[in-house]
């Protein structure tokens, strides 16, 4: 399954919910991205049967698989907001911004941030708390 921007979004945000409270319910993510449970389901459905998803007791948790894809797409909004920040973009706009260009920015791009900024390219998720917020 090619990861769309709308795939990435979902497992970025049931990554940064599951980093706050554990395990998550479809409720969660659509109430966190403003999406009809419905939506939310069928995306759901999608996602575990690619093998991104597991579901124990109506509860989401992401696979290896799915971390390892949620953590690169975090990790590259927080390069991007770092670079925009960088540029004296507020913060705000440099987080609605970078929700924007993390799924269009080629590996490339992403190399050459990480050595501007003088980042090792990571090995596995990046989890951290705090810091992003999908939604404002």
């Amino acid at each position: 399954m090619e990861l769309g921007e709308s795939a990435e979004n979902y497992l970025e945000t049931i990554l940064l919910l599951q980093r706050e409270h554990g395990p998550v319910r479809p409720v969660e993510i659509a109430n966190r991205l403003g999406f009809s449970r419905p939506s939310v389901c069928h995306a759901v459905g999608l996602l575990r049967q690619a093998g991104y998803l597991e579901s124990q007791d109506g509860r989401l948790r992401l696979t290896p698989k799915g971390e390892a894809a949620a953590g690169e797409v975090f990790e590259r909004h927080l390069l991007l907001c770092r670079m925009l920040r960088s540029f004296g973009v507020g913060e705000e706009a440099a987080g609605k911004d970078a929700c924007k260009m993390e799924h269009i920015v080629s590996e490339e791009t992403v190399r050459c941030l990480r050595a501007a900024f003088g980042e090792a390219p990571r090995r596995g998720p990046i989890v951290r708390q705090g810091g992003h917020n999908r939604r404002g």
